[in-house]
């Protein structure tokens, strides 16, 4: 059969070999801590699950979306949503499309707005989807390095002038995935003066705007005058509600790019079950203590795992925000051989930083999604196997 060259070019997606080891793991019976995919272990909350159960029993949600943008009490939602967090006023019919989770938006984007011979500017380290469906849609792809000295934060200033040339799209994720740093107002400001002087369309992720720790609020870029004319942001329920499987999202900002990906979009999907907009209403407009009960437990999963690993001598910094730790390597790994040898030693799953690019190596990635029963017991646990079966210095 013949496979298009676009997948022969594409390398393997990083989570699937993540998957890959971890059913070969448990296939051979090995009583494996899991800290790869960012995946919630918690439920959904249960008025969500209610709202829709109740929903999916009207026939009327069981039809196509033909709403465009999405349900428009989804959209209010999104919009008293955006007001309350980010203090962000936006126009339900203008500012705001519903997404079929940020994955989907992230990388329909790309094929919304660029052709061959543009370049799409992507950080390293960094989700891989940016890369990916920038190749996709035949766009080259210029690579910036995001590097702990500069707190994670692209040096904009030092993009060559012929990538900027051809620059129509930069992605960029904060709070980061993988490396749990946060952007600042003044660097939104600069971001928004670099968009507008290269013309550059800027799609910031934040599927994880809600994961943050000690009170530190991470902020929107459209806070910042003019954000909206150069940017959106796409948000996920996935992780601030725990409906990963649920698949829903949406992206707010500029209403040319919306209309742009909208456009895109009626022509390769067909919406959002119309049951679970009512839910992510639900989830929007609803309590959000449990969104304050996840922090919390994320919290005390983070200070577990890194005051542990720290008392055995890995020394890692505790992340603003995600629900990831970043861990230097040391002890002569490269950042697969020390992901190896936590497997192959200490029945312990990480992400070796090289997944998500060149300047991801020297790093691991924990997930603090710990899957399975008595997850603190289960970190606790981790730390001490590595401890015990993992030279780290």
């Amino acid at each position: 059969m013949q496979v298009a060259d676009r997948l022969l070019k594409t390398p393997p997606y990083p989570f699937a070999e993540l998957g890959r080891l971890k059913r070969k793991a448990i296939e051979e019976g090995v009583d494996l801590i899991d800290f790869g995919i960012g995946d919630p272990d918690q439920p959904t909350p249960g008025h969500i699950v209610e709202a829709l159960r109740k929903a999916a029993l009207d026939p009327a949600t069981h039809q196509y979306d033909e709403s465009g943008r999405g349900l428009p009490a989804y959209r209010q939602a999104v919009v008293s949503w955006y007001r309350q967090r980010f203090g962000v006023d936006l126009d339900p019919d203008r500012d705001v499309l519903r997404v079929i989770g940020a994955k989907e938006a992230l990388a329909h984007l790309a094929w919304a707005v660029l052709n061959p011979g543009d370049i799409a500017l992507v950080p390293d380290p960094a989700y891989p989807v940016y890369n990916v469906a920038s190749m996709f849609a035949g766009a080259d792809v210029y690579r910036f390095p995001l590097v702990e000295s500069a707190d994670y934060l692209p040096d904009l200033d030092a993009i060559p002038g012929d990538a900027l040339e051809r620059a129509r799209l930069i992605y960029l994720c904060y709070p980061n995935m993988p490396t749990g740093a946060v952007a600042s107002l003044d660097f939104y400001r600069s971001l928004v003066d670099f968009a507008r002087a290269r013309d550059v369309l800027v799609c910031l992720d934040m599927a994880y705007s809600e994961l943050y720790y000690d009170g530190q609020k991470p902020h929107s870029l459209l806070e910042v005058d003019g954000g909206k004319d150069v940017a959106i942001e796409i948000h996920s329920l996935s992780k601030t509600y725990n409906m990963t499987g649920w698949r829903l999202g949406f992206a707010v900002g500029n209403a040319d790019a919306l209309d742009t990906l909208e456009k895109l979009k009626s022509n390769v999907d067909s919406g959002a079950f119309f049951a679970i907009q009512e839910a992510g209403v639900a989830a929007l407009a609803g309590p959000q203590d449990c969104v304050d009960q996840m922090r919390q437990i994320y919290q005390k999963r983070r200070d577990l795992l890194v005051d542990g690993l720290g008392e055995v001598g890995w020394n890692i910094p505790k992340p603003p925000a995600t629900c990831y730790v970043w861990g230097p390597v040391s002890g002569g790994y490269t950042s697969a051989q020390l992901a190896e040898a936590l497997l192959r030693d200490a029945a312990v799953l990480a992400q070796p930083g090289s997944a998500y690019g060149d300047h991801g190596e020297g790093y691991v990635r924990f997930s603090l999604t710990v899957q399975g029963e008595q997850q603190e017991e289960r970190i606790v646990e981790a730390v001490d196997r590595i401890k015990e079966k993992v030279r780290i210095g």
